[in-house]
């Protein structure tokens, strides 16, 4: 069986240097950022706010290859934005208080008047994880056998404790945030291709969304490329826990087809109580309780971390990722998710300057 490939997409704050303020400089930043080859894609992309980037690594098999791309392209991302007295950093939520400005895009500004708020407060950075799929109805047959374990993802990935200048009591209040959005969060079961687009082409019929590119579900077919796009995480500072997740979600989706294929209908769980699971992995991540996706009952997290990966098993021993990921929880577990080192950061002055500084030295080291 042929290894998947996997990409993902990193949304990274824009800060000022010494300050750790956010920075409205996005659009020099892009304007800056070299090509990756002559007539392609800049290495630094625009995204919602001028205060935040995007950067996405090319496909790859390899969880080493992925891992030295993604510390080539934050770090280039930094030089860029080093010439306008700025920085990235991978959080999920800017700590620092912020008023967010939108990128100067027509789609933007009309994203922006018609979302009101919403759209204001927009300033979040997540991780978004592209696993190649042989055909869409493998996609979709996908979705539905995944949809119970996103919430893990979520909590291993958790990095947003701050917002606006204080706690939010969670470990991914960026997942908080981003559920606002009329289309974000789980799905039902599609069971067909047909299924998917229709749903998708009643989200636009209604005249909530502007196009598809706001199907913001937990997991989508990608527009543009033939893969499973994975939207559930936060952004993570340490590039060892985005490999990590990357290497989690690859597997998730080599077991999922491999159910789908065997012809294993895809497990019958409720959307409401999946909405339940995405909010206790926001607010507790891996240091409470997770919500069990085959029961509905309330377990440690750790514990169902364990029965994730025991469940992909054969296929992180497929990839070759099953020591990563072994060493990556063994990580977590000694020195905490994201949120747990930002809180750490804050409690040695009560300082949330030292959290966005810590966590920018910690975004570049490799």
């Amino acid at each position: 069986m042929e290894i998947r490939n996997v990409g993902v997409e990193e949304e990274l704050l824009l800060v000022e240097a010494g300050a750790h303020r956010p920075a409205p400089v996005a659009e020099d930043v892009v304007a800056r950022s070299p090509r990756d080859r002559p007539g392609g894609d800049r290495l630094v992309e625009h995204e919602l706010k001028r205060e935040q980037v995007e950067i996405g690594s090319p496909a790859t098999t390899s969880m080493a290859d992925l891992h030295a791309e993604l510390v080539r392209l934050r770090r280039a991302a930094a030089e860029t934005a080093a010439a306008r007295g700025s920085t990235v950093v991978a959080v999920a939520t800017s700590p620092e208080r912020s008023e967010p400005s939108t990128t100067p895009d027509p789609r933007y500004e009309r994203l922006t008047a018609e979302y009101g708020l919403l759209a204001r407060q927009q300033l979040v950075c997540g991780q978004h994880v592209h696993v190649g799929t042989a055909s869409r109805a493998e996609g979709v047959g996908v979705l539905d056998q995944l949809r119970g374990w996103l919430p893990v993802l979520t909590a291993v990935s958790a990095n947003s404790p701050y917002w606006q200048g204080q706690d939010t009591g969670y470990q991914s209040f960026r997942s908080v945030l981003w559920g606002r959005w009329p289309t974000a969060g789980p799905t039902e079961v599609f069971g067909t291709v047909a299924a998917y687009d229709a749903t998708v082409a009643e989200l636009l019929e209604s005249g909530t969304v502007l196009d598809d590119g706001m199907i913001y579900f937990d997991a989508r077919l990608s527009v543009h490329y033939p893969t499973v796009e994975i939207r559930v995480a936060d952004v993570c500072t340490d590039v060892r826990d985005a490999v990590l997740v990357a290497a989690l979600a690859r597997a998730l989706v080599d077991t999922a087809a491999s159910r789908w294929q065997a012809g294993e209908p895809a497990p019958p769980i409720r959307t409401v109580l999946l909405r339940a699971a995405a909010w206790r992995a926001a607010r507790s991540g891996l240091a409470g309780e997770l919500v069990d996706p085959r029961t509905g009952k309330p377990v440690p997290g750790w514990q169902l971390v364990g029965e994730l990966v025991e469940l992909v098993g054969p296929a992180l021993d497929r990839a070759g990722d099953a020591q990563l990921v072994a060493d990556g929880l063994a990580r977590l577990r000694a020195h905490g998710t994201g949120a747990d080192r930002q809180r750490a950061a804050f409690a040695a002055r009560a300082s949330l300057r030292d959290v966005v500084a810590d966590a920018a030295a910690r975004t570049l080291h490799g």
